[in-house]
């Protein structure tokens, strides 16, 4: 099995509506989550968890506010990246906003390791 990464982007107004969002709005959201792990099975090797505050860290030692839309992450088991890439299909970030999206990146292996 391979291992996979993946990421959750998402615009700044999907972020502040999720934000403002009611007990019961985020109960619903999060059951749709729950349901789509729940489909995974063990393929799912991490639900994630929400991504907030970003830096880029530059040469230097400095940083800065990176501006990502990076939102979230999950991490996947597949046999390869279209098994990966279907589990991930009716994935319920899809629906959150039309400006939203999945970016799904396969791990590789370190020589030696």
């Amino acid at each position: 099995m391979k291992e996979f990464i993946v990421l959750y982007h998402a615009p700044v107004d999907a972020v502040k509506q999720t934000a403002s969002a009611t007990a019961e709005q985020q109960a619903k959201g999060m059951a749709m989550w729950m349901q789509w792990a729940k489909e995974c099975g063990d393929k799912l090797v991490d639900l994630g968890s929400p991504l907030t505050n970003s830096q880029e860290l530059i040469p230097g030692g400095k940083s800065k506010n990176s501006g990502s839309d990076v939102v979230g992450y999950s991490i996947l088991q597949a046999e390869n990246m279209d098994e990966a890439k279907s589990l991930l299909q009716k994935h319920p970030h899809l629906g959150w906003n039309p400006d939203c999206s999945i970016e799904v990146h396969e791990t590789m292996s370190l020589p030696g390791m």
